[in-house]
C-alpha cells in the first residue's frame, strides 16, 4: 500500500444492456446466458478479489479473463478507493453499491432503450458534484457497449468508430444496428448533437448515462477526472462535451484500443480535445495464458483497466510488477472458483 495515490478516487459503473444479447456483438462471457452476470461478478472481483454472489469469474469464449482482474492486481499493487454505481444492473451483485435510478437497458433496435437516461444522469450528476477526491478515475462494465456507445456518437453527429472485444471487430454488425436504432428513434445523424440526455436515452445504454452524469457533475466541481476505458469511454467524453463542457478531461486507456485500426482512438480524443494517456501492460513477453489472449486482440479494455495502468505508471510501479501480481490473482481465482460458467 506504500503506493497508494492519495486523494485519488476509482468509480466503477456497472450495467446491462439487451443489445448485448445479439449474437457476435460481445465477449464478454463463455455463455451468453452469463452475459447479464459479468458486471455483477466485475464489481464484485474489483471490490473483494474473488466473486461472491455471481459465483463464477468471467472470461470469454475462448478463455480470455475479464479487465476487472487486472484492475484488480493494480488495486493491491496500490490500494486505490473504490466506488460502485449500479448503472442499471440486471442481476444484483455483492459488492456495495450506490443506486442513480438507472435500470437494465433494453436493446437499441427499440425506440426508447433507456427511459431511465435523464434521472440517472442527473443523480449522478449530484453525486459526482459532491463525490469527496481530488481525482476521480470512472471506469465502466456493459457487455455490449461498444455498439451502444457507437449508436450514441452517431445521434450526436460524431463520425468516431469503436473497438471490440472480440479480435475481430463486427463493425458492419454494429452499424446495421445502430441503423436500425437511428430508424426506430426516428433520428438522422446528429439529431441529438448538443442533446447528450436524449442521446443516450434513444441510442445508449443506462451506464453511459450514468458515467458522464458523474463526470459532468465532479468537473462542475472542479475535479479532475479521468474517464478509464477506450471507445466507450470516449462516447462518455463526448456526451460531456456535447453539454457545454470545454475544460480539461483525460481518457486513459490500453495500447490495445490505441492500436486498434478500426477504432482510431488517437484522432477522435484529440477531436474532442481529451488528454490521452496510453499505456502498455507488456504482456507480449508472457506466455501466461491470461496474457496471450489479451495479445491476441480479445477484451483489449474493461473495467477500468487502461486506467489502473496508468495509475500505476504514474507511481512508479514497474510493469512487471503489474504482470507478476496479475497472475497471482489469476492463478489464485482458477484453482479456487469456477471460471466462466464452466464446472
Amino acid at each position: 500500500m506504500e503506493h497508494s495515490p492519495d486523494g485519488t478516487r476509482f468509480v466503477l459503473v456497472a450495467g446491462t444492456t439487451a443489445t448485448a444479447e445479439r449474437e457476435g456483438i460481445s465477449a464478454a462471457g463463455a455463455d451468453p446466458d452469463l452475459m447479464t452476470t459479468t458486471p455483477a461478478a466485475d464489481s464484485e472481483l474489483l471490490a473483494y478479489g474473488r466473486p461472491v454472489r455471481t459465483e463464477t469469474v468471467p472470461v470469454s469464449p475462448s478463455g480470455c479473463p475479464t479487465p476487472a482482474l487486472v484492475t484488480r492486481a493494480v488495486r493491491e499493487v496500490l490500494g486505490f478507493e473504490v466506488t460502485v454505481v449500479d448503472g442499471g444492473l440486471a442481476e444484483p451483485t455483492a459488492a456495495p453499491t450506490v443506486t442513480v435510478g438507472a435500470g437494465p437497458g433494453r436493446d437499441i433496435a427499440e425506440q426508447d432503450p433507456v427511459p431511465t437516461a435523464h434521472g440517472a444522469f442527473e443523480a449522478a450528476r449530484q453525486f459526482g458534484r459532491k463525490l469527496p477526491a481530488d481525482e476521480l478515475w470512472l471506469a465502466e462494465t456493459v457487455p455490449g457497449g461498444t455498439t451502444t456507445a457507437l449508436g450514441v456518437l452517431r445521434a450526436l453527429g460524431e463520425d468516431a468508430t469503436v473497438s471490440s472485444s472480440l479480435p475481430e471487430n463486427p463493425v458492419e454488425q454494429k452499424e446495421r444496428v445502430v441503423e436500425a436504432g437511428l430508424e426506430a428513434s426516428s433520428l438522422a445523424p446528429g439529431d441529438a448533437a448538443g442533446q447528450p440526455k436524449r442521446a443516450v436515452r434513444r441510442m445508449g445504454d443506462p451506464v453511459l448515462a450514468t458515467v458522464a452524469g458523474l463526470a459532468a457533475g465532479a468537473v462542475e466541481t472542479d475535479t479532475a477526472v479521468t474517464l478509464a476505458g477506450g471507445t466507450q469511454q470516449l462516447t462518455a467524453a463526448a456526451l460531456v462535451r456535447h453539454g457545454g463542457y470545454e475544460g480539461r478531461l483525460g481518457l486513459a486507456t490500453t495500447t490495445y484500443v490505441a492500436d486498434d485500426g478500426t477504432a482510431n482512438l488517437r484522432a477522435s480524443a484529440a477531436e474532442l480535445d481529451l488528454d490521452l494517456t496510453v499505456t502498455d501492460p507488456g504482456f507480449a513477453g508472457s506466455d501466461h495464458v491470461a496474457m496471450e489472449r489479451f495479445v491476441a486482440g480479445e477484451a483489449k479494455e474493461g473495467v477500468g483497466m487502461g486506467g489502473a495502468l496508468a495509475l500505476a505508471d504514474r507511481a512508479g510501479v514497474p510493469m512487471a510488477d503489474v504482470r507478476e501480481q496479475f497472475a497471482a490473482v489469476y492463478d489464485d481465482l482458477v484453482d479456487e472458483v469456477r471460471v466462466g460458467g464452466a464446472p
